[in-house]
């Protein structure tokens, strides 16, 4: 977990005293062949035991796990004494409990299995939460690729396009070449693939479609090494055309374009309706595209939206030492998909439908397919998911629709759909959709783009305050603060995280409201 780093004073502390820090947070489970698995920071260098007289301290971990999949799951491995409490067909509870002269030395690991030899998948109905701010119906609907090795993977014809400007200089070209290098290893000898360079020009390995044979990726590795340096500008619709012109002619497979770069570009809106004018007027449906990020500079809305577009998916590295990884990670879902153009007929029936993302991606063999969202109307059982198989055989399964109370949709959802309804506000320019991604991360506790987090003093009886979005904010704050306030907002590199504010300026200790 490489995030920010953040700091918070708690004052007026005696010698003696008991400060007991509570903290809330969401991150993914990782995923792989079949197999989740959880990885929590917990271990505490040796500075932090008082030194002197050994003192007994207590370790105590309580976790629950609850699949929202009803079949059985399966302990596959922990790195502390864990005990079972409680297990039922999808859930599991269990403790651990230790006095220890010293704090841990170990992060806290947990891994389990949700097996099965054949794709398989459900729906889950929730009803809003209390003061939701959507009176519509809740719904999530999930497939994973099962252990079934017989279902193969689309063969695939693969365009890299990696961007070669001036900011990519040193270790980011460097970290996003070795990982292109690593992809084409990943490649089979009937897929075929081409790379195409970019800064304000661009340059081609190939003029055509290169089998992706070992004397092909011996040729392509000795070209990025020799015949590409960092330098220049950045251009990137020029190359997006080029790659979707080599892949036009394409049968019998998925074309897959697979963008990384470190920038932005002033043109991203045009390059966004471009490939959705593109795909929407009789082009190749089958296209894919999959970006990659590097750093904090590039726009994350963007690449996010262009990956929604061209029903591929998204990731981002921040350091240079994560890139090769995360873009290995990320080009073996893109690339390994065993169900294309996915539909589910249930949609069609209902009164009206919020969809996230608004295209639904293939299913790949790395990774679990999750789609969400908001709904009025009859929701049918069974529901009936239609796809491609790599053969070209139609493929259809009927997923079992239950309604839940005990899983916490807004928590296990509500990052992605900020996420992706920011994108598309980003797109759009829609301040009703700005305004609907503020409400949602107020009720959630996720970061947005259009809220922020105040600090504010409370008295211990005193009444919680209102929560207002950020114009409010800025009208309430002094001169002087609200220019503050109005340069972050517009800036292009910020981070807020919660909308709340009060006026109160009563002395009290410190209550962080998210």
């Amino acid at each position: 977990m490489r995030g920010s780093v953040y700091t918070f004073k708690i004052p007026q502390v005696e010698g003696g005293a008991t400060v007991s820090i509570k903290v809330i947070w969401s991150q993914k489970l990782l995923y792989h062949e079949g197999q989740f698995s959880l990885n929590v920071p917990f271990s505490f260098p040796a500075f932090v035991n008082p030194v002197g007289k050994k003192i007994s301290k207590r370790e105590k971990i309580l976790l629950n796990v609850s699949s929202g999949v009803g079949k059985e799951i399966l302990c596959k491995s922990t790195s502390h004494a864990l005990k079972e409490l409680r297990r039922e067909v999808g859930k599991m509870g269990f403790l651990y409990d230790a006095e220890v002269l010293t704090w841990s030395s170990a992060d806290f690991s947990f891994s389990y299995n949700v097996y099965s030899k054949d794709l398989f998948g459900g729906v889950l109905l929730q009803s809003p939460l209390l003061r939701d701010i959507d009176d519509r119906q809740m719904f999530c609907f999930y497939l994973f690729p099962g252990n079934n090795q017989s279902m193969k993977a689309f063969r695939k014809e693969v365009i890299f396009i990696i961007d070669i400007s001036r900011s990519m200089k040193g270790g980011p070209f460097e970290s996003a070449k070795n990982g292109l290098l690593s992809s084409l290893q990943k490649l089979n000898p009937e897929d075929s693939f081409n790379i195409i360079a970019f800064n304000v020009e661009t340059y081609l390995f190939s003029s055509v479609m290169e089998q992706a044979t070992e004397e092909a990726i011996i040729e392509a590795t000795r070209w990025l090494n020799d015949k590409l340096t960092a330098d220049g500008g950045t251009n990137i619709l020029v190359p997006l055309k080029q790659a979707i012109k080599l892949l036009a002619e394409t049968t019998n497979s998925i074309p897959v374009i697979f963008l990384i770069t470190d920038g932005a570009v002033e043109d991203e809106r045009d390059i966004c309706n471009f490939v959705k004018g593109y795909l929407t007027s009789g082009g190749s449906i089958s296209l894919r595209i999959s970006t990659f990020g590097i750093g904090t500079y590039c726009n994350h809305h963007f690449l996010r939206m262009l990956a929604q577009i061209g029903r591929g998916h998204f990731d981002t590295a921040y350091d240079a030492d994560s890139v090769d990884f995360r873009m290995q990670k990320l080009f073996t879902t893109a690339s390994s998909i065993i169900l294309a153009d996915i539909t589910v007929d249930a949609l069609e029936h209902l009164d009206s439908l919020e969809l996230l993302p608004f295209c639904i991606p293939d299913l790949s063999r790395g990774s679990p397919l999750i789609v969400s969202g908001r709904y009025s109307g009859n929701f049918p059982d069974p529901v009936k998911i239609s796809g491609t198989l790599a053969d070209m055989r139609k493929f259809t399964i009927d997923l079992k629709a239950q309604k839940t109370k005990d899983l916490p949709f807004d928590r296990v959802v509500g990052r992605r759909q900020i996420d992706l309804l920011t994108a598309n506000a980003w797109l759009s320019g829609s301040k009703e959709l700005e305004q609907k991604v503020a409400k949602m991360s107020i009720q959630t506790g996720f970061p947005s783009e259009y809220t922020l987090m105040v600090l504010h003093q409370t008295l211990k009886d005193e009444k919680a305050p209102e929560t207002i979005l950020i114009q409010d904010v800025c009208t309430c704050l002094t001169p002087k603060y609200s220019s503050f306030l109005n340069y972050w907002k517009n800036s292009s590199i910020f981070c807020f995280l919660s909308s709340l504010y009060t006026t109160s300026r009563k002395a009290s200790p410190f209550e962080l409201q998210m």
